[in-house]
């Protein structure tokens, strides 16, 4: 179990990096350059350019919540992490790791709302919505420390995931048809794609957080008050950059 462990985390980690980086890329590099470009350029550039950069950054995506996946069935629930010393698995339990994993659901829902154009308003909304989600990993799951800050991190990455492959990748494949045939993509496409893409960006400093839980067990273990001034923290870090 520990061979597999080191080799899941090893390919999570190598995964993570190509998924993150080119996150990072299209947000920081990419999205900047293509407001200084023509569009004759972005013809000849871009239908070469974003296909490749979109296949690892999907592919990147997909396996990074993959072995994220196989990681927390080895190291949490076959290992036993989930809980405090004599508590189990209860219904309440399962039904906080099915939360976890349809969180996407209701975000999908969330962001397509009017209201949550406005980073300003769809922000504390968010955070609200996660507190209570912790709170209930812990009240209702009985989840120990570790194990809410890795289900907290595993939902941001199955949001992130669905992203890539449900809303930002079929809307990328529309827009580089329409600027390889030298037509204005659809603007709504493109507002969606960029929005997915930068609330991915916000996520991601938060989830590298939870992914080192082992290593923030003392001083932090037992606060989700912690956990959330950390989640704030690495939007407010986000910001500065974006």
């Amino acid at each position: 179990m520990d061979v597999l462990q080191s080799i899941f985390r090893w390919f999570h980690i190598i995964a993570g990096i190509v998924w993150i980086g080119h996150l990072y890329f299209f947000n920081f590099v990419n999205g900047p350059y293509q407001g200084t470009i023509d569009g004759e350029t972005k013809k000849k550039s871009n239908p070469e350019l974003l296909p490749r950069a979109l296949f690892w950054f999907r592919h990147g995506a997909l396996w990074t919540w993959a072995t994220g996946v196989l990681l927390l069935l080895l190291v949490f629930y076959h290992g036993q992490l989930m809980f405090d010393a004599g508590q189990g698995w209860t219904g309440g339990a399962f039904a906080m790791v099915a939360v976890t994993f349809l969180a996407f659901l209701v975000y999908d829902v969330l962001v397509k709302q009017e209201f949550a154009k406005d980073l300003k308003v769809l922000t504390p909304i968010a955070f609200v919505l996660i507190a209570i989600v912790i709170l209930l990993d812990i009240n209702v799951g009985g989840f120990g420390y570790r194990a809410y800050v890795i289900h907290t991190g595993a939902m941001f990455g199955t949001i992130m995931a669905f992203n890539v492959w449900f809303r930002i990748w079929p809307a990328q494949q529309k827009i580089i048809t329409a600027v390889k045939a030298g037509t204005p993509p659809d603007a709504a496409l493109v507002a969606l794609a960029g929005t997915r893409s930068k609330h991915n960006t916000y996520l991601s400093v938060p989830l590298v957080w939870t992914m080192i839980n082992s290593h923030t067990v003392v001083p932090f273990a037992n606060s989700f008050v912690l956990l959330l001034v950390m989640i704030a923290a690495g939007w407010w870090l986000t910001s500065m950059f974006y």
